[in-house]
This record gives structure tokens, C-alpha cells and sequence, in this order.
């Protein structure tokens, strides 16, 4: 049941001194960067100043902006012979972010994740298929170096190619698989096209879903479709990628392993502390990292802390499910939107397929949201009025969530653009505004 029961049960006082330990030797590591040891040393911080862990409020937050700015080697608190891995963002936004791993952090990383994969249920006789990317992306080799460290059976099948993958699975037994919830839903597709049956044709039990938010009206999907047992997983490469927090099999809420991460939640706007059961922007501190520690780091991933203890017995506190980013919060007509309100409606609604993507527009100075459904082939067989009556039906939904009418427009299945990596839900084209209709 437990990978290590002395750290996954440790009574809560023993766990904090524990935090606080790590805590001081995180700070006098982190003090011989560049980055922290300017802070510190302009602040007057000293780590035996840090009596218990909540202490860390004196200290400033750190930002990607932070990272950026001090690229590439300005948080690196080892020299640079000792460092045997980097993982890097894609950069998409603006100057990548870059982790580096030495000897200790990788080994540490992989029994996280194997730590994860045991709670699960994944024992030594698993085949284990990693169908995620590898390379600077941290949720391929992170969970790969994870599997290995358990003894399973680890197949490194990366992404696409679903023909293949699904080939691989009947052919050595795949019984354990990781993905992003987007590809699952297309290989979903993809199954059906092949005339696989899961049920008959697989052995699969266990799916790991992570790198992106998902509503659980998709686990729902994955599970009834696959006949697994749907796992969901958070992290994030600035705190080495996959193994930050993970579901039990009691699926309510992820545990934090916090042994190796401080967890805080704060306010978004004010950067006040928040109580536990309080939604706000989760904020990280790494514990147990040599080559990089990362203090206080903002995440901008929106979260709370679930009270109370999990009857499975691990004394680790447990996120619920990620909502969103403050950053990916969408403002139509005054009103706040975030992403997976859509997917949860949609996903709820049978005749609505695997993908759907948001358009934003701005038609005579007003926003306006159209959101193309993907539908399943046959309804496109049914007459106008029945395609009409479930275009009202979706919208009418979406209202009652949104409290915002989207145009619906229903396409056929495979019709929307699918991405290699994490799927691309929002189109913004409001900077190019469309004259009223």
C-alpha cells in the first residue's frame, strides 16, 4: 500500500520539523546562487532566523519573471560540473524557463513519482506504456526514470503515432498507461475507428492523466471508455514536472508530497496568506533540490487545500483539483470564465465528441465566445431542425455555467486542429475586430 509508510504517514509535528529542517538547509543551498544570494544578502535573511515553517512569508516570492531574468545559470547553487540534466519550458510566451538537475535531485524525482505510481496500485510485474513527450518536456523522462525505479516494465512510446500505440498495448500487455487527458480522448477516437474493443482487445487498468487541466466529466470518459481506474497527476518543471502532488485511490483530492514541497496558498491579488479550503494562487518551495532550489515560487495555478485527513492514512495534505491558471481566467461581457467550465458542460452532454475549441472575437467593440463541438458522425445524418435543437441544448447549458450565451457551432469529429502537446482549447482573435452582422 505505501512505497515509503515512514514518510507517508508521519504524524503532522514530526512532519513539520521535518519542513523545517529542510527548509533551513533549502535556504542556505538556495544562498549560493546568484538570484538568492543577492536577496539575501540585500534582506539581511538568514536561514536560522526560520523557526517554523510558515516563517517563509518573510521571505519574497519568486516568479518565472524571476527566472527569465537571471537565464540561464542564475539560480544554480551548484557548480556547474555537478549538473547532469536540465528540463526547459517551450518558451512560447517569452524567454524559456530552464530547471537543472544534479545526481541527487534526479534520483529523489524518480522515487517521487515511483511513490506516486505505487499508490496507485503499478507493482513490479506492471507494463508500464509512457505515452508522453520526452526531451526538455519533464513529464516523458519523469515519470520513465519513476516506472524503472519501481521495477515495472517501462515502454517509452512518446507521442503520436496512435496506431502504433495502440498496437504496442495489445502486443506486450500494456497495463498501466500516462498521457495528457486531450490524447486520451483521441485515441478514444482512434479505437473506435480501428474497431478495438478495450475490454477484449487490452489489459489495460490504470491510466495516469496530467500536464493539463481536465474536468472530471473527462476522467469519467477515460475511465468508462478504457475500464481503468483514472489517475489524476499535478506538477510543474520549475518543481521538477510530474511527482508534486498525486491522487490516492480514495480520488479525493492530491496528495502534496510535502516532505519535498512547502505549500502555501495566497490570495492572487493581495499575496495574503489564504486559510485551508480556500481557493487561491498555489505557491511552491522546494525541499529537497540540490542543484536548484526554488523558493516561494508562484505558480499562477489556482487551487485549495482540502481539510481534513484521507481515510487512505496518509498524512499529507491533499489539493483539490486544479481549476486553472490566473492567467487563463477569460473576461466576456464582465463576466469571469475560465476554460474548464466549458469542458465540464460539454463533456456532460452525450452527443458532444472528444474536442472543442474557444474562439474569442470582438465584433463592434463587444466580445463575443463561439466554441466549434466536435459531435459524433451520425448527427450530422439527422435533419437541420435536430442539429438546430442540440445547438440551443449546448448553449443553453453553457449558460446555465457560464452565465453567458456562446454561439455553438457544431462540427464533425477530427475536424479541429490537434496539437503533439498539451491541447490548445482558447483561440483569441480579438485584436482583430469583425465588423457586426
Amino acid at each position: 500500500m505505501y512505497w515509503n509508510q515512514h514518510l507517508e504517514t508521519m504524524p503532522r509535528e514530526v512532519l513539520t520539523k521535518l519542513q523545517l529542517e529542510r527548509l533551513q538547509w533549502t535556504l542556505r543551498q538556495a544562498g549560493k546562487s546568484q538570484h538568492y544570494g543577492k536577496i539575501f544578502a540585500d534582506r539581511g535573511i538568514e536561514p536560522g532566523k526560520i523557526k517554523h515553517p510558515e516563517d517563509i512569508r518573510r521571505l519574497p516570492f519568486t516568479t518565472k519573471e524571476n527566472l527569465r531574468a537571471r537565464f540561464p545559470y542564475g539560480l544554480l547553487s551548484v557548480d556547474l560540473k555537478e549538473v547532469v540534466r536540465l528540463h526547459s519550458s517551450s518558451g512560447t510566451t517569452g524567454q524559456a524557463t530552464v530547471v537543472f538537475h544534479n545526481h541527487k535531485d534526479i534520483e529523489n524525482w524518480a522515487d517521487l513519482i515511483a511513490r506516486c505510481m505505487y499508490m496507485t496500485g503499478v507493482r513490479q510485474d506492471d507494463v508500464f506504456q509512457n505515452l508522453t513527450g520526452y526531451g526538455l518536456f519533464t513529464g516523458g523522462l519523469g515519470f520513465h526514470y519513476g516506472g524503472e525505479r519501481l521495477g515495472a516494465l517501462t515502454i517509452p512510446s512518446g507521442t503520436g503515432n496512435t496506431k502504433r500505440q495502440i498496437l504496442l498495448m495489445q502486443q506486450f500487455g500494456t497495463t498501466v498507461i500516462h498521457l495528457i487527458p486531450s490524447y486520451a480522448m483521441r485515441i478514444m477516437q482512434v479505437m473506435e475507428e480501428l474497431g478495438v474493443d478495450p475490454s477484449s482487445d487490452l489489459k489495460l487498468r490504470i491510466a495516469f492523466l496530467g500536464a493539463e487541466p481536465h474536468s472530471e466529466e473527462v476522467r469519467q470518459r477515460v475511465e468508462r471508455y478504457f475500464g481503468v481506474e483514472a489517475y489524476n497527476s499535478y506538477g510543474l518543471s520549475e518543481m521538477n514536472g510530474p511527482g508534486v502532488a498525486f491522487e490516492c485511490p480514495e480520488k479525493v483530492g492530491m496528495h502534496i508530497w510535502e516532505d519535498a514541497f512547502l505549500v502555501e496558498i495566497v490570495e492572487p491579488q493581495t499575496l495574503e496568506p489564504l486559510e485551508e479550503g480556500q481557493e487561491g494562487e498555489l505557491v511552491l518551495t522546494t525541499l529537497t533540490r540540490e542543484a536548484m532550489p526554488i523558493i516561494r515560487y508562484r505558480t499562477n495555478d489556482l487551487a485549495r487545500i482540502l481539510p481534513g485527513q484521507c481515510p487512505c492514512g496518509r498524512t499529507h495534505r491533499r489539493l483539490a483539483r486544479i481549476m486553472g491558471r490566473t492567467d487563463d481566467m477569460l473576461i466576456i461581457k464582465g463576466v469571469n470564465i475560465f476554460p474548464i467550465q466549458v469542458e465540464q458542460t460539454l463533456m456532460e452532454i452525450s452527443e458532444v465528441g472528444q474536442n472543442y475549441l474557444i474562439i474569442l472575437e470582438r465584433r463592434d467593440g463587444i466580445d463575443t465566445m463561439r466554441i466549434q463541438v466536435e459531435v459524433r458522425s451520425e448527427i450530422f445524418q439527422e435533419d437541420m431542425r435536430y442539429l438546430k435543437g442540440l445547438e440551443q441544448k449546448i448553449a443553453h447549458e453553457l449558460r446555465n455555467e457560464l452565465l453567458v450565451t456562446p454561439k455553438i457551432e457544431l462540427v464533425e469529429p477530427n475536424t479541429l486542429p490537434r496539437s503533439p502537446g498539451k491541447a490548445v482549447r482558447v483561440e483569441d482573435r480579438r485584436m482583430f475586430e469583425t465588423a457586426g452582422s
